[in-house]
């Protein structure tokens, strides 16, 4: 059994990625980045700064700039979003069944503060995560382990004793690059979109799936 779950937020544990990807569609487009939905979608990794790099080339923006942006972009999509802010289906008992086992908890996400903030305050969770590392946590970004490996270390267990939560092509890499198993969610990405990696223990459309039984 494992001894710890460490899960990605946004698209692994809440479905609310179109939501992210309509939100960065119209800050990136206002901008005459001339993207479409699709292809916003496949810049959707790591921090909001490194997204603009990506689109914009390097030293396009300014730090304060950016920031800016991205503040404008999560307070839209949190009002996009509050209406439907609910755990994907199963997660709930899920995360009760792994408290019974006193198997560790941690979220580890590119997610700035004020949106994890935002689902954990309003999902009242932060109780129930012993450690949450996020964007202002790290240096560099999935595919980097760094995210994974500092959750692990704070729940003080191995790599090879926790499995990873997530719903990205760039995530799982992540996990892989950091010696972790990972279940995969498509929730945002096909199933066939994880089909290269051989970290992946099995694929899921939600936490009802019976093969999650197996984990305890």
């Amino acid at each position: 059994m494992a001894k710890a779950f460490i899960f990605d937020m946004n698209g692994t544990m809440i479905d609310d990625m179109q939501y992210h990807t309509i939100a960065w569609h119209k800050v990136l487009n206002n901008l005459n980045a001339n993207l479409s939905l699709e292809e916003t979608k496949l810049q959707m990794y790591g921090k909001g700064e490194e997204m603009f790099d990506r689109v914009f080339g390097k030293g396009k923006f300014t730090d304060n700039e950016m920031q800016e942006m991205i503040m404008q972009k999560e307070l839209a999509y949190q009002d996009e979003f509050r209406p439907h802010l609910k755990l994907i289906k199963g997660l709930h008992e899920f995360l009760q069944k792994a408290q019974e086992k006193n198997i560790g908890l941690a979220i580890g996400t590119a997610a700035p503060k004020t949106n994890v903030d935002y689902v954990l305050d309003g999902l009242q969770l932060h109780e129930i995560f012993s450690a949450v590392v996020g964007a202002e946590d790290v240096t560099t970004s999935k595919p980097d382990p760094e995210v994974f490996l500092k959750c692990a270390s704070l729940l003080n267990v191995f790599p090879e004793d926790a499995i990873v939560f997530e719903d990205s092509p760039k995530g799982i890499e992540a996990a892989r690059n950091g010696g972790f198993k990972a279940i995969a969610i498509t929730s945002f990405h096909a199933k066939e979109d994880f089909d290269k990696f051989d970290n992946v223990l099995f694929v899921i459309d939600d936490y009802e799936d019976e093969r999650l039984k197996e984990l305890f």
